[in-house]
């Protein structure tokens, strides 16, 4: 029986002891573990004042987090993008900040490489055809202009503008960002318009895309959505891998 109670005691020491002795954490304030794989993580979340560690590697890595690589979506092509989306957003040339399209001109125009993605969650909310202009180039776009009358797409960062009804049916302006390089776009007619020579039909039939007088024209039937989408103060990107360009680009070289 005496043991029984010397037991007793000796347990019920040992657990007060280490109650007493696990560290406790205050109710407002929130924990994070960053060994814990992230499913996703929104770009905006690693802009906080004093940002976890693990949330700024995360921001770094948002391509492979939301799995861009998988639609084809050149990593080159998000990053500027991205360069040039805070640049915009520091320098209050967007209202819309949860949104940014990408087009990727490393790839032939029969792939789908335009991407509008949701900036919160990762989303790529529409991934599509898009023409570049007839005197870019054939299957590539390769030669890029700023200049009336080229018929050549323009490279660099662009915000998007209001709609109206032309020639082309429902349209939206933009208006260049980058001196030299895009800014002559609204003097262009440079617009977002929907066209049947942008489609699997006419890719099937010709083997490349229709191409416009350096328009970015998207598929007739989603030109409105996206229109709708992204008109008013939304970023768009429009990227090559040519060295001309990324050197000569003010935004990707500034330090914002």
């Amino acid at each position: 029986m005496f043991k029984l109670i010397t037991y007793s005691v000796l347990l019920l020491t040992a657990l007060l002891t280490m109650s007493h002795s696990r560290p406790s954490t205050p109710n407002n304030t929130n924990t994070f573990n960053s060994s814990v794989p992230l499913p996703y993580i929104s770009w905006m979340d690693a802009y906080t004042t004093k940002p976890h560690p693990a949330l700024a590697k995360a921001k770094n890595n948002c391509y492979n987090l939301w799995q861009l690589g998988n639609a084809g979506l050149s990593e080159a092509a998000f990053k500027y993008a991205m360069k040039g989306f805070e640049y915009l957003k520091k320098t209050n040339c967007i209202s819309k900040k949860n949104i940014v399209s990408i087009i990727d001109f490393s790839q032939p125009s029969t792939h789908k490489r335009l991407y509008v993605i949701d900036m919160t969650s990762g989303k790529i909310l529409f991934n599509t055809w898009v023409a570049h202009g007839r005197n870019s180039g054939n299957e590539y776009a390769n030669q890029f202009s700023n200049s009336p009358e080229s018929h050549q797409s323009s490279l660099g960062f662009y915000t998007t503008m209001d709609t109206y009804i032309g020639a082309n049916g429902y349209s939206l302006r933009l208006k260049g960002c980058e001196k030299g390089i895009n800014d002559k776009a609204y003097e262009r007619a440079i617009v977002i318009h929907g066209a049947d020579y942008v489609s699997d039909g006419f890719i099937n039939n010709r083997g490349v895309l229709g191409r416009s007088y350096g328009c970015p024209a998207l598929p007739a039937e989603l030109n409105k959505k996206i229109i709708d989408l992204i008109k008013n103060g939304s970023c768009i990107f429009l990227y090559h891998p040519t060295k001309k360009y990324c050197s000569k680009s003010k935004i990707l070289n500034s330090r914002v």
